[in-house]
């Protein structure tokens, strides 16, 4: 992004809607420093649990330069907080910032080009992942932190029970659809949800698509493109023949199915372990991991869904302490192991991957003792992914519309266009220049 878009963006932006929340932590304010002297002390705000005691080791080792850790909450409230603490030139100096969020501060002039302080910190995380700290320029708004490559979990028993194949491609994922239903009319494969956009958009991305992108001074929005459309369609057009369920996740029902074997796969990240422990305790130790599927048989790409980042404010008067400590926070071993253990995060460095922390398959995979060692293989895969200033409002618009046709039975056409109409429209309304 160029200095001259950058500064425009930030001074018309409001793609998040502000309200009037009190500033409970705040960090230094004023100019930056061009570098640090005597003792520094840092604030970081951060919702990942146990991040507290990964600050303590680095203050143990780093008397000059002190963080504190302040919980916060996540997502959109995260998000809106920031902002306002920024306007206000009140930020900390460091945010835990998911990676769909960081156009948003960038425009919104909250955070700091950190490039010149992470060294060679790009070379330890997959391409596809430092990308999205990037927004696709020579500046790096933040260091990743955790990383959610997706992944195809099936219940190995009733794929035996039933005669069914893991599928590689998509294809064949329809079929094995198709072939359940067949066999077991009261079963299906999974469910389409349109209550996490997470899910859709990295579908998409691991079909190619990239949402968002700079064209010259203006914002490009491609979320209606010929990748996503595949992906739609073919989504839209299982749903309305009934080959899988078009009922949400995370609700009571949607844990019965999973607990019951009514469903039998789910299309999820590296975290669903853990999510499966608590919908489908009964289940333990009847799945499997395998990589998503393909669209093409003999290719290697899978989508992310979710993950977060640290990244330096422009409020702090520290920049080249915090950027010191977000890039130790996320590279060094020691800070590693003590995210995962602590925190529970799959880290994004890869090398941490396959570290000790994670030399342990998940309790509920202990079926699967290479757990980790295959999801850092996917992991390596992750597709080059795109986000823009109005994640939220396109996130909202695929729940309403994705929702209702899905509910319909109806396809996702229609949909998909009315998801990229409602993200241009946005843009234009809070005065970005949109490319056509």
């Amino acid at each position: 992004m160029s200095h001259l878009l950058h500064r425009r963006l930030a001074a018309t932006a409001t793609a998040v809607a502000l309200g009037a929340s009190a500033l409970t932590a705040c960090g230094s304010s004023g100019g930056d420093r061009a570098a640090d002297s005597g003792p520094v002390s840092l604030t970081y705000w951060a919702w990942a649990p146990g991040m507290d005691k990964v600050a303590d080791l680095w203050n143990k080792k780093n008397p000059d330069i002190k963080v504190t850790v302040r919980k916060q909450a996540s997502g959109d409230d995260l998000v809106t907080k920031i902002i306002t603490a920024a306007k206000a030139h009140q930020a900390p100096d460091l945010v835990q910032a998911e990676y769909q969020a960081l156009p948003t501060l960038v425009t919104n002039d909250v955070l700091a080009d950190i490039s010149g302080e992470v060294g060679d910190a790009k070379g330890k995380f997959a391409p596809g992942v430092w990308q999205q700290t990037t927004l696709g320029t020579d500046a790096v708004y933040a260091v990743p932190q955790d990383s959610g490559p997706m992944m195809f979990y099936y219940r190995a028993d009733l794929f035996t029970q039933y005669g069914l194949t893991v599928p590689t491609t998509w294809d064949e994922f329809a079929r094995t659809a198709r072939a359940l239903k067949k066999k077991a009319p009261d079963k299906a494969l999974t469910t389409f949800s349109s209550n996490d956009a997470g899910l859709f958009a990295g579908l998409a991305q691991q079909a190619g698509a990239r949402w968002w992108a700079i064209d010259g001074e203006k914002w490009k929005v491609a979320i209606d493109d010929p990748a996503t459309r595949k992906v739609a369609d073919f989504w839209g057009g299982l749903v309305a023949e009934g080959a899988v369920d078009n009922q949400p996740m995370y609700t009571p029902a949607w844990n019965k199915a999973l607990n019951t074997g009514k469903q039998i796969a789910w299309v999820s990240a590296v975290w669903a372990p853990g999510t499966l422990t608590t919908a489908a305790p009964d289940t333990k130790g009847k799945w499997a991991m395998a990589p998503l599927p393909q669209w093409t048989k003999g290719q290697n790409a899978t989508g992310s869904w979710g993950g977060s980042s640290t990244a330096v404010t422009n409020d702090s008067d520290h920049k080249a302490a915090a950027a010191t400590f977000a890039t130790w926070l996320n590279t060094d071993p020691e800070a590693l192991n003590a995210l995962v253990r602590e925190g529970g995060i799959y880290p994004a460095a890869t090398t941490a991957q396959t570290g000790d922390a994670l030399a342990k398959a998940p309790d509920f995979f202990a079926n699967q003792p290479d757990f980790y060692t295959r999801a850092a293989e996917i992991a390596k895969t992750t597709a080059p992914s795109s986000w823009g200033p109005n994640v939220n409002v396109a996130y909202a618009a695929f729940k309403d519309r994705f929702g209702a046709a899905a509910k319909a039975r109806s396809g996702f056409g229609a949909a998909l266009t009315g998801m990229q109409d409602a993200t241009v429209a946005d843009l234009k309304k809070q005065g970005f220049e949109v490319a056509p």
